[in-house]
């Protein structure tokens, strides 16, 4: 780092060290503490067993999101352990005075997706959840990361955590994007690139003339899934089009209050002369539409390419690894992804669940149907996001197209509820994992964007949107 010259992740971190000694890790102050039904019942627990309040229930806001069914009320059948979550989340938050966002009210939604859309999540801020993708915050020049049950423990009763300070990676786009190639396929090329534990230890700064072309929602896609490529955080510098975002959102400030937010969000941008600990370049121009053929994000290539062989890898840990992630998809090494049988398209999750993303699955399949046998679930991020779908017709144009129109929820993304897939089942989906069994047993998972997706239940097999 150049002397007096800092990053935008150094900047907030530097605002919210509340002491760091030596080697021990650093207390960091939190200011805003997102939690939902999954990790929060044992933190709640815990602080009950101890005797202790929640510190700051101001900067505490709850949501339900993972358990939920995204079924109609009338159609929905429930998971009972679900049930039982959801139960206790409203009674916890009702006990320790936590502004909670139920099945009930009409803000609830994914956690990630409802935090930038009240306007709660804004720049230069720590913010935290017991949810590994907290990450997608970083669009907005946050400092968001997820954390583990005890941890959120630790901040209900303290309103700090420790932590030790991550190195930086600057990962630099350059370019305009080609037609048909979006913000879900920059990250699954980056992860692909480097591989999921590229920027382990690190914090990713996203830079260039291609992440600032990119709209907001697209932002929280890249950062979305940085944790996929092992770092602690993704982040990009607050600009004109996260102000034009934010302002005038139900808890953002407003007046003279937003003045002042707004020269103080303005600080929060990476020194000129600053420098990173690593940096990666990318041409923007030179990527495709990327998916998945493997078992872990990672395991990425361009649509058109072909499955690398195992022996085409140096390192015996990878060559095994494909070895066996290709066994579980039942894929051959040198074939085409194109063409793929495919039985289940997913539209949704923390990643790609946005008005943006619903309107680019919607343009696909405009006027079409999907093939015979493919089953399309098309689930919103949020409840305001599916009152804005509907307004738009974009309901109409999913379930005209053969897909199931569902209620807010983190759903197939973690096979919850019975949104799942069969063993054996091959998937495209928008979400950010592909592990063995993510989205059900022995269902296999191809990642990829919206457009594609939405291409590929059309055809019924993986298809390449532009030739849609």
């Amino acid at each position: 780092m150049a002397s007096g010259k800092t990053t935008l992740f150094e900047k907030v971190w530097n605002a919210h060290v509340v002491t760091e000694e030596g080697a021990a890790p650093a207390i960091l102050y939190i200011d805003l503490h997102l939690i939902h039904e999954v990790t929060s019942p044992q933190a709640f627990t815990g602080l009950r067993e101890r005797g202790l309040k929640v510190r700051r229930p101001e900067r505490t806001v709850a949501t339900m999101d993972h358990s939920t069914p995204t079924l109609p009320k009338h159609l929905a059948t429930v998971d009972p352990q679900a049930v039982a979550q959801l139960d206790k989340l409203e009674a916890n938050c009702a006990e320790f005075g936590v502004t909670l966002y139920s099945l009930a009210s009409e803000k609830q939604g994914i956690v990630h997706v409802i935090g930038p859309e009240l306007g709660i999540t804004q720049p230069g801020m720590t913010i935290v959840c017991g949810d590994s993708h907290t990450s997608t915050h970083g669009a907005f020049g946050a400092l968001a990361f997820g954390i583990g049950t005890s941890e959120v423990e630790h901040v209900l009763a303290s309103q700090c955590l420790l932590q030790r300070k991550p190195k930086t990676l600057e990962v630099r786009v350059e370019g305009e994007l080609s037609p048909g190639v979006t913000a879900k396929d920059i990250i699954l090329g980056l992860i692909a690139r480097i591989g999921v534990g590229g920027a382990t230890g690190h914090v990713i700064e996203y830079t260039g003339s291609a992440i600032r072309a990119l709209d907001m929602e697209a932002r929280m896609t890249v950062c979305n899934m940085s944790i996929e490529a092992g770092a602690r955080a993704g982040m990009i510098a607050p600009d004109e089009k996260t102000l034009a975002f934010l302002e005038g959102r139900e808890l953002a400030p407003h007046g003279a209050a937003w003045d002042a937010a707004v020269a103080r969000w303005k600080t929060f941008t990476t020194d000129e002369g600053a420098t990173f600990d690593q940096t990666v370049a990318i041409d923007a121009a030179t990527l495709e539409p990327m998916i998945t053929y493997g078992t872990h994000p990672g395991m990425g290539m361009p649509i058109s390419g072909r499955i690398p062989a195992p022996g085409s890898l140096s390192d015996p840990a990878q060559r095994a690894a494909l070895e066996k992630a290709l066994k579980y998809m039942n894929l051959e090494a040198d074939a085409a992804i194109l063409g793929q049988k495919v039985d289940v398209v997913f539209v949704g999750s923390c990643t790609n669940s946005r008005m943006s993303d619903l309107r680019l699955a919607a343009g696909v399949l405009k006027g079409k149907t999907i093939a015979k046998g493919v089953r399309m679930l098309v689930v919103p991020g949020s409840k305001q996001i599916k009152k804005q779908a509907e307004a738009e017709g974009l309901d109409r144009i999913f379930v005209d197209a053969g897909a199931e129109w569902r209620e807010a929820g983190c759903s197939m993304c973690i096979a919850m509820n019975g949104d799942m897939l069969k063993p054996g089942q091959y998937a495209v989906s928008t979400s950010n994992r592909n592990f063995e069994g993510r989205q059900g047993p022995g269902g296999r998972t191809f990642l990829a964007s919206p457009l594609t997706a939405a291409a590929s239940a059309l055809r019924g097999h993986v298809a390449d949107a532009r030739t849609v």
